[in-house]
């Protein structure tokens, strides 16, 4: 399904003038995978449209098949899951998860609570990304989950327990994933009781949970709630297939292109998402908007221009992490220095990416000071030459390709990418999509 690109070790950047013209975006993960869980534990069959091609959803397709799941492709864009109705026709299976986040933690809990013996492992950079809050909400309601390596995290070997669930709790503030893998298995627990989840201490992007139950109510089920501190889910509730479904244009990917826009000048419009998105991450450009730029909003669309003078921001980005990293690299054309506040999350994904911004920030001399939770970034008086490392963290690629534009208040400069094969993860065309909008040949 992934369409593989060969990318070199290293891709260089030429500095670019201007940037105009129009992107087509790939699915978001976020509801590409969750769309699929949920398409394979309802009733019935689902034709998903506009389906991510990527290293995550291979992945999680990957996992349903070693499941028993079946699903064919129509076509290039179009992929139809053959629901189990609840159930995973295999019980003992080892599953490979990669790096992906969205795929481990669903997959655990219902994995966990449907029952059988699954190994489920990733690479390295996964045993180092937390999953304890998670693992202790399931077994503390009768779940049988073990750590075969580090405790707290990944891998790890979930054996048939007996969940007696009526009421769970998780933390809040580590991934917003944890809460979003407990929703989607409440509907296996609720069969004839009301399962409630109760969220402990603050609840860090809410924008994502928005997502789930939205294509929860999608699929059949309807979760109560009270604000952010308790869902609840009542019994009879069963998923069932909508017939066919459209994923979004990914609204973190749009992200970069709209800050091109408001860097280079623009025009840039993204088409997928719109002023009608479910995804909270159509909010990064309201963040642009407070930097000065013009935004303009479809119902299929969004676009950008500026005339290339953007503004200092201070600003807490708790509700969108990964959109967030582009305004950190867009701060480097800022006439100030930007702050970006609450965003303590970024340690625990592909990458440490505050040390990892922070790091590569400096490089192209940047004056960046790095905190627990927040990010700092004074702009340089020129935009240095500089090889970017990208810690294998698709993000991070695609951010540093902006420090190759031209702003009015300062200019671009030549930008090595190590490993720009990471942007597969979620974007394989990334280069070619940033390449198309470049007024002049970027490499």
């Amino acid at each position: 399904m992934t369409q593989q690109k060969h990318y070199p070790q290293h891709l260089d950047l030429e500095p670019v003038m201007h940037v105009q013209g129009t992107v087509r975006l790939p699915g978001s993960k976020s509801i590409s995978n969750r769309t699929l869980l949920l398409a394979a534990l309802a009733e019935g069959e689902t034709v998903i449209h506009d389906l991510l091609a990527s290293d995550d959803t291979m992945v999680m397709l990957g996992a349903l098949r070693s499941l028993g799941i079946q699903w064919d492709e129509i076509d290039e864009r179009t992929t139809r899951v053959h629901g189990g109705a609840g159930v995973l026709p295999v019980h003992e299976a080892d599953l490979f998860m990669g790096n992906a986040g969205t795929a481990i933690r669903p997959l655990t809990a219902a994995l966990a609570v449907i029952g059988g013996d699954y190994k489920l492992h990733g690479v390295s950079r996964m045993h180092e990304r937390p999953i304890g809050d998670l693992v202790d909400a399931l077994n503390e309601v009768g779940a049988q989950i073990d750590y075969t390596g580090q405790k707290g995290y990944p891998p790890l070997r979930i054996r048939r327990g007996h969940i007696h669930a009526d009421r769970l709790s998780v933390r809040g503030n580590v991934s917003s994933q944890f809460l979003t893998a407990l929703l989607m298995a409440a509907p296996l627990m609720a069969k004839d009781h009301a399962v409630t989840i109760e969220v402990v201490g603050e609840l860090i992007s809410k924008p994502y949970i928005e997502i789930t139950l939205n294509l929860m109510r999608r699929f059949g089920v309807t979760v109560e709630q009270d604000g952010w501190q308790s869902f609840t889910v009542r019994p009879g509730q069963r998923y069932q297939s909508p017939g066919s479904i459209h994923v979004e244009g990914d609204a973190s990917s749009a992200s970069y292109f709209l800050a091109a826009g408001a860097i280079a000048g623009g025009p840039v419009r993204v088409e997928g998402v719109g002023r009608d998105s479910i995804q909270g991450d159509v909010r990064f450009a309201e963040a642009l908007e407070q930097m000065g730029a013009t935004i303009t909003r479809g119902d299929n669309w969004i676009e950008a221009t500026s005339n290339g003078v953007l503004k200092a921001i201070d600003a807490d980005f708790n509700h969108i992490p990964d959109a967030a990293m582009t305004i950190a690299v867009a701060a480097l054309y800022a006439d100030g220095t930007s702050t970006l506040r609450n965003i303590a999350s970024w340690r625990v994904k592909e990458t440490d990416r505050l040390a990892a911004m922070a790091t590569e920030l400096r490089k192209l001399g940047a004056t960046v000071e790095e905190g627990p939770d927040y990010i700092r970034v004074t702009p340089p008086d020129e935009i240095r030459a500089a090889t970017i490392d990208t810690y294998d963290d698709h993000r991070m690629a695609m951010c540093f390709s902006l420090a190759s534009l031209d702003g009015k208040a300062r200019r671009g400069n030549a930008i090595r990418i190590n490993d720009p094969k990471c942007v597969a993860k979620t974007f394989p065309e990334y280069f070619e999509a940033f390449a198309g909008i470049a007024t002049n040949e970027l490499f």
